[in-house]
């Protein structure tokens, strides 16, 4: 399924589980838990935030009913920074970035149903508790589309 973020929300008879991935000191990586304790939870609308530890959250997030997953992570993209993009996971590159322990392709294979990764592009993950205005205000709009879906 090749979808865009609103192409994917308009999906009115799918259950969409948003996991927030990131650590909130390095600046732009913590975009992934900014956006998923920003989302309104409804029927078809759930999330969970994990920070930097997914692997730990398998069974939580498998026993969340959903049709569709969507990890939420900052990742060079090649954008400019604040710029997004929704990728089925099986098309992203099997890589361990150094706020993961594990990379999300891998740790995909233990979830049931479609994983998509929203990948947003960072404009810094030095070390700092706050996000760029560019990214924040992307993640402002994510959370903004994500919390109009409708049932």
């Amino acid at each position: 399924m090749n979808e865009t973020l609103p192409g994917l929300l308009s999906h009115r008879d799918l259950t969409i589980l948003f996991v927030g991935i990131g650590n909130q000191l390095r600046k732009d990586d913590g975009i992934g838990v900014y956006i998923s304790t920003r989302i309104r939870e409804t029927e078809s609308v759930k999330a969970i935030t994990v920070e930097v530890s997914i692997e730990n959250y398998i069974g939580k997030i498998n026993s969340v009913k959903h049709d569709m997953l969507v990890m939420i992570d900052c990742a060079d993209i090649g954008m400019p920074p604040g710029s997004y993009r929704l990728l089925p996971v099986c098309d992203t590159t099997d890589l361990t970035f150094n706020t993961h322990n594990i990379s999300l392709k891998r740790v995909s294979e233990f979830f049931k149903g479609e994983v998509f990764l929203l990948a947003i592009q960072p404009e810094s993950i030095d070390f700092g508790e706050d996000l760029s205005y560019l990214v924040k205000e992307a993640g402002n709009s994510i959370i903004e589309l994500i919390n109009k879906k409708e049932v």
